[in-house]
């Protein structure tokens, strides 16, 4: 999963899912190197890097779907995102630090971006918001360069138009909004023309960032409710909520199988 040379990540493997042992300082250390070595090597730049931020239900879809499985499988970095991924280390003795999520990142990636001259763009949400969430982080984090926004879709015949776009706008880091799992086949499927060298999927990301959406309060944040936050004010997602009960069980049986 992790090719990354000089500084190779611990794995933690979870109901047969690697994911890579980081917190957001390792993780933006990764990317500034990644960024790095991608505007080093000019014409033999490495295709984009991927980074997908794993949460229980990334880990059930993967164990029903090969197909998403191979994609995190083949994923430069795989982030603990989700209450439910650290709760499942804490029962398998490997704590983790912290949750590594889209909805945070997209904040502390801009704010190092902001410091190191990286080239950002928005891909993804409805129309209009990536323009939103643009201003929005142009305004906290002077000196931040937002090189492109563009709605678009992960449809087939959307690529040439957003093709055209990433090659004008030559970013070093591109945030995909396109929601779980769409973002992270899409990416995956166009790493190797990506122009940038970082490429992540951020969910629902813009549509915080904009306000278009309210995240849950700190306090449940802190007390890892965000899913009940999220069932409360999006009720049509009760089905994918379900996958958190059964997340639990798969761990829990898979314990019980280790210690028989």
């Amino acid at each position: 999963m992790n090719n990354f040379s000089f500084s190779q990540t611990q794995i933690l493997t979870i109901l047969g899912i690697e994911i890579d042992r980081v917190d957001f300082a390792l993780t933006l250390d990764l990317i500034d190197a990644w960024v790095m070595q991608r505007r080093a090597a000019r014409n033999s730049a490495p295709a984009c890097r991927q980074i997908c931020t794993v949460n229980p239900e990334f880990i059930v879809d993967a164990r029903r779907d090969p197909n998403f499985a191979a994609v995190l499988a083949r994923a430069d970095l795989c982030v603990p995102d989700g209450a439910g991924v650290l709760w499942a280390a804490r029962r398998a003795g490997q704590p983790l630090r912290e949750r590594v999520t889209g909805s945070d990142g997209i904040y502390r990636i801009c704010e190092r971006a902001s410091t190191r001259g990286w080239r950002v763009f928005l891909l993804g949400a409805a129309p209009g918001v990536a323009e939103r969430t643009a201003a929005v982080l142009a305004g906290r984090y002077p000196g931040l360069m937002v090189t492109g926004c563009y709605a678009g879709s992960p449809a087939e015949n959307e690529w040439p138009a957003i093709r055209a776009r990433l090659a004008a706008a030559a970013p070093d880091i591109l945030f995909v909004a396109y929601g779980h799992p769409r973002q992270d086949f899409w990416i995956d499927r166009h790493r190797a023309e990506l122009p940038a060298a970082v490429a992540i999927g951020v969910g629902g990301a813009f549509d915080f960032v904009a306000g278009v959406a309210q995240r849950a309060p700190l306090w449940m944040q802190r007390l890892n409710l965000e899913w009940l936050h999220r069932l409360i004010t999006q009720p049509w997602r009760w089905r994918r909520m379900l996958k958190l009960p059964v997340f639990v069980g798969l761990v829990l049986w898979q314990n019980k199988e280790e210690q028989a």
